[in-house]
């Protein structure tokens, strides 16, 4: 099973990268995952979207709106393109599981 170590610290993760334990998450968490993503920095604005969508998914058991996150956060309402590329990127980042085959439909819409 694939992992980042982090100062002796093991934390496990899914064959695509995705944390297996929504628990282990904190910034340096974060910035590995990002990095693993080819994402060098978060800044202090990409950390308030992450926390932010940590949030909605602990409390709906759901993935949230994009837009919602943006205007929650006080950022552009396309900041989670702009930051992260694509909500996949930015929901794996933030530590929310995989969503496996409901994934095509966020980013290719329903099937035919």
């Amino acid at each position: 099973m694939p992992e980042i170590e982090l100062d002796g610290r093991k934390t496990a993760v899914d064959d695509q990268g995705y944390l297996l334990r929504f628990e282990d998450w904190d910034e340096e968490v974060a910035r590995a995952l990002a990095k693993r993503e080819g994402i060098n920095e978060i800044a202090p604005d990409m950390l308030d979207a992450l926390r932010f969508m940590r949030g909605y998914y602990r409390q709906y058991n759901f993935f949230p709106i994009i837009r919602a996150v943006c205007k929650n956060v006080h950022q552009p309402k396309d900041c989670i393109t702009q930051n992260f590329i694509d909500p996949a990127t930015a929901w794996k980042i933030a530590g929310l599981p995989n969503l496996g085959w409901e994934m095509d439909i966020f980013e290719y819409g329903p099937p035919d």
